[in-house]
């Protein structure tokens, strides 16, 4: 595995560490979306790059080595030695649902020797939750998948991705790759405590929160929020709902993405179901960096060789509570994963990847998640 890496910033030259020149790589591009809007970065990347394979997301802050940045694009080129791939994309507006693109991407995979799928979707338009259980529908479908929703730093306006052509709306790019010696591990981890009473949802439909106890959500949430509610959905990221859908089940963190003030509801990166038991959550800077030290050793875990190429996907909610300190939870991942390891990846909306122990892909929010990769 060859890889080559570069940086912009707004208005500046690319900063380049080109070691190797590559054959057919896949190039990551993962930047702030204001700069992903600029008409010429296709073009930029594309000259870098003319027989790359272009995966383009927006974020929420920019992940490159043990660094975190901020308004800037950052480039990873793969080329792999054993290990080939084959990407499929389509867009949210094209399907009546959410559900009905994850299962059209799903079919276009050859399930044949796949071995995992990573995805970079949308954060505005798609219902995570809703995605992979499209991509999860096909009873062939048996691959592992791990990746994350784009962001917009806090700004929650609008997020942008794209194959092979200029960063929009709506899009959905799911990476499939195949080898038999292509060795892939991946976990996630929160660090989040729960707090306050526990509360049952009495309405939802998909990702859309209506009604705990009996009360409006919105109003609940604000009454706990505060003078803070003056903030929202931004202030939300600082205090995400614990949601578990049954006693045996695994809870999992929703991230609040928006607001509607008139139907007096939340709309959350997945789904709330009904009847789950829901309680606000809250962190500090030493549980999230602990929470990134733990999916890093989880995803060590049991590993043959170590990893050539670490994608890191974490929650913007992290970032906001970390501030100043936000590098401290990627330098325990790359403490963890060893120099070796190239570095990339994004701060998101959601987080996607399965438990510990689990193949099945769960939507996450508030996480640290790892893919590792080598060959």
């Amino acid at each position: 595995m060859k890889i080559n890496q570069a940086r912009k910033v707004k208005n500046g030259a690319w900063r380049l560490d080109h070691a190797h020149t590559l054959t057919t790589p896949l190039v990551l591009v993962f930047g702030d979306r204001f700069l992903l809007e600029n008409a010429t970065i296709y073009d930029e990347v594309r000259q870098m790059y003319p027989d790359g394979e272009l995966v383009f997301g927006s974020t929420s802050g920019e992940i490159l080595g043990a660094e975190v940045l901020d308004n800037t694009v950052t480039v990873t080129a793969i080329e792999f030695a054993k290990t080939s791939y084959h990407i499929v994309n389509k867009n949210f507006m094209d399907y009546k649902n959410i559900e009905a693109l994850g299962s059209a991407i799903s079919k276009e995979f050859d399930k044949e020797g796949l071995r995992h799928v990573f995805i970079v979707s949308d954060g505005s338009f798609v219902n995570g939750s809703g995605l992979i259980e499209g991509l999860e529908s096909d009873a062939d479908f048996t691959s592992s998948i791990t990746g994350g929703l784009c962001g917009d730093g806090a700004r929650f306006e609008k997020t942008l991705a794209s194959h092979n052509e200029n960063p929009k709306q709506g899009e959905v790019v799911a990476i499939g790759f195949y080898g038999p010696t292509l060795e892939v591990s991946y976990a996630n981890y929160g660090g989040w405590t729960p707090f306050g009473p526990e509360r049952t949802i009495t309405r939802s439909v998909g990702n859309v929160l209506y009604e705990i106890d009996g009360k409006p959500a919105l109003d609940l949430y604000k009454t706990y929020l505060g003078e803070k509610a003056a903030e929202l959905p931004q202030a939300a990221l600082l205090y995400p709902l614990r949601v578990q859908q049954s006693e045996d089940s695994e809870a999992l963190v929703r991230t609040i993405l928006n607001i509607d003030e008139e139907e007096n509801s939340m709309i959350l990166a997945g789904d709330v179901p009904m009847d789950a038991k829901v309680q606000l959550m809250m962190s500090t800077m030493d549980d999230i960096a602990n929470g990134a030290c733990n999916a890093a050793k989880q995803a060590m875990a049991g590993r043959d060789k170590s990893p050539e190429l670490a994608l890191l996907v974490s929650c913007v909610g992290r970032k906001l509570v970390l501030a100043g300190r936000v590098e401290e939870e990627v330098e325990e991942v790359v403490d963890i994963v060893g120099q070796q390891a190239k570095v990339t990846g994004f701060y998101s909306y959601g987080e996607m990847a399965p438990f510990t122990g689990s193949n099945a892909c769960q939507l996450h929010n508030q996480t640290m998640t790892l893919t590792l990769m080598s060959e």
